[in-house]
């Protein structure tokens, strides 16, 4: 059995807003996440976040404290992924360049707490967390959706 893909993910605040990216090619799904992407060894989790988040946005971040482990699988394909919040600032202009090497993000959103209550987003603890003063919150189990 395969082991639980590590990724991390920043939730960049400016301007009372956060940044939403959508990671589903072709625009096949309204779910939103934050930026952010699987692990490499030998790298840092802070380094790791800053080159996800530099590939998938073209922004430059200065990376904070984690606020929330969230962890979701699927279990028709035995898919299983621990996730690493990290609370993270601009380190530079605020212009989203679309530039994934990849070609999985493909749509970005700077979304106030209001508007991200209705926004389809996981985990779902998320809006709560994000404007929270916890550090390390847990997120149970979630089943991913598309």
């Amino acid at each position: 059995m395969a082991r639980p893909r590590l990724a991390v993910r920043a939730a960049i605040l400016h301007r009372g807003r956060v940044l939403m990216v959508n990671a589903y090619p072709g625009e096949r799904s309204d779910l939103w996440c934050l930026p952010g992407g699987g692990v490499e060894r030998g790298q840092s989790l802070p380094q790791n976040l800053a080159r996800e988040v530099a590939e998938e946005t073209g922004l430059t971040i200065t990376i904070e404290a984690p606020f929330l482990v969230n962890e979701f699988h699927d279990p028709n394909s035995g898919f299983h992924q621990v996730e690493l919040h990290f609370r993270a600032k601009l380190a530079g202009p605020d212009q989203v360049l679309l530039a994934d090497p990849d070609g999985i993000v493909n749509r970005f959103r700077w979304v106030s707490r209001a508007e991200l209550a209705p926004l389809r987003h996981k985990p779902d603890g998320l809006a709560a967390a994000i404007w929270s003063d916890k550090i390390a919150v847990y997120d149970p189990l979630e089943i991913i959706v598309p």
